[in-house]
């Protein structure tokens, strides 16, 4: 039987974190009523002339410097010429033949596996329109309705080469770009808004082949379980077509949530069938090394330097190291935490931020820059279970507190409420000797070998003390008082 392998290369839209749109002063906040956010350079009335954001530019030389890629000291925008009712110009204001960031790439990793992904570009453009399908209006029932309001919101296209080869490849290189465009402050990230599209173009060829088979493009990609859905049926769809005889033509698809199924749309389009040329209104943009050394100083500590320093310095885990700096958020508010409990606690912060904290916010549905316990609060939380104040089981108690927001800090619950540990030899050792003299067919259990009968006496400390005995030295207690 033939086998057959997948190749997938990723194109991603990027919307930039400026305040106004790439070529004019119209605001890109998400969710005005439609139509508001759309000035004269947006719509394309005549005599209008576009003016380049600065803003924009320094967001794809982040990009660049994060990825470890060329920034083209001279690039130029072209128009993109096709029609469609929400491209009010005719053409986009894109680029092509000399994009702003060349090259780089992206590490990744899938299972135990790491693999580098390689970047073809990174190029500025600006975004169209918005057709509405649904009701906009009671006078608009059962018509379309275009919506400008994205027109001119400035993009950032990112390229990969065919460099992926399943669809968990795929989906692991979408969450890497999704972190690192958030870590550095380029992109918001929410798929749900548009601010963060994928387009999969996606093929399969016999393995062994060198040329690549015919491609098909899954466009907007809005979630990472569609895309792994998406990519998962074409594939299957790609390898049935061809081994019945038939043959793969290239096209625009959609993917269908309901279905699980993909679609064509239209034939796929080359570059040629756009007329790509020079756009006779923008000058070429062109970008110093200065400048580009000024933003390099001015960018955060990359996910993969802080991992590589959490496992150096603070002596993680890779793993932990991985998960802890899945957001800068998140990344930051370990580095408080451990900041006030040590770097000797630093395994428990990473225990308790990844295990308690984390699951805390989930349930309630909470990013971590909303989490009602602050991270001096949780460290201090952390020295006080290292010190032996208090256990963990008691922890968790005033860990809810911290949570509920009864109490500024973690050393004032524990006086207020009476939580700390008892870890005094002299008061252990009368409780002990009592519950001992009390239950003499434990203590013979013990001695014949069953473990449950030591592990219930302990429970019987723990009981009597309501909790607040420090469960190693009553194990330890126990022990030599039975031999």
């Amino acid at each position: 039987m033939k086998q057959w392998e997948v190749v997938i290369g990723i194109e991603t839209h990027a919307q930039l974190s400026t305040q106004a749109k790439i070529f004019s002063g119209s605001s890109t906040a998400f969710g005005a009523a439609p139509n508001l956010q759309a000035n004269a350079v947006d719509v394309a009335l005549p005599g209008v002339l576009p003016v380049l954001n600065r803003g924009a530019v320094e967001c794809a030389i982040r990009f660049g410097l994060a990825v470890d890629a060329e920034i083209a000291p001279k690039s130029v925008f072209a128009r993109k010429n096709y029609f469609y009712p929400d491209l009010p110009k005719g053409y986009q204001i894109s680029q092509y033949e000399l994009p702003v960031v060349r090259g780089g790439r992206l590490a990744i990793q899938v299972g135990d596996s790491e693999k580098t992904v390689f970047l073809t570009r990174a190029h500025l453009e600006e975004d169209a329109g918005k057709s509405l399908h649904e009701a906009v209006g009671q006078q608009f029932q059962g018509r379309s309705g275009i919506d400008l309001n994205r027109a001119g919101t400035p993009l950032l296209e990112i390229v990969t080469e065919p460099d992926m080869r399943s669809a968990a490849e795929a989906v692991a290189y979408a969450r890497a770009l999704h972190a690192l465009v958030r870590w550095i402050g380029i992109c918001d990230g929410n798929m749900q808004e548009g601010s963060f599209r994928c387009d999969a173009n996606v093929s399969v060829r016999p393995v062994g082949q060198a040329h690549f088979g015919t491609r098909r493009e899954i466009k907007n990609l809005n979630s990472f379980r569609f895309m792994q859905q998406a990519i998962d049926f074409e594939v299957q769809w790609q390898i049935a077509t061809l081994e019945d005889g038939g043959s793969v033509e290239q096209a625009t698809v959609l993917f269908d949530p309901e279905s699980g199924e993909t679609r064509a749309m239209r034939s796929k389009e080359d570059a040629h069938d756009y007329r790509y040329f020079p756009d006779p209104d923008l000058l070429p943009l062109v970008i110093d090394r200065q400048w580009v050394e000024q933003i390099r100083a001015q960018m955060p500590e990359l996910p993969t330097a802080r991992r590589e320093r959490l496992i150096a310095e603070w002596g993680l885990s890779p793993y932990d190291a991985k998960v802890l700096t899945g957001s800068l958020e998140l990344a930051d508010y370990f580095a408080a935490t451990a900041a006030i409990a040590g770097k000797d606690n630093a395994k428990s912060c990473a225990n308790w931020v990844m295990g308690e904290l984390t699951a805390r916010l989930n349930k309630e549905e909470l990013e971590i820059t909303q989490s009602p316990v602050a991270a001096a609060q949780l460290g201090g939380l952390i020295v006080r279970i290292a010190d032996g104040t208090i256990s963990t089981n008691m922890a968790k108690k005033v860990f809810n507190t911290l949570w509920i927001g009864e109490g500024g800090s973690a050393d004032e619950i524990i006086q207020n409420q009476g939580l700390q540990q008892i870890s005094d030899s002299g008061s252990l050792a009368i409780l002990i000797d009592e519950l001992l003299a009390a239950n003499p067919s434990m203590i013979a259990e013990f001695r014949a070998g069953k473990e449950k009968a030591f592990n219930a006496l302990v429970g019987q400390v723990m009981k009597a003390t309501r909790g607040q005995a420090n469960p190693q030295r009553v194990n330890e207690m126990l022990r030599e008082k039975l031999g």
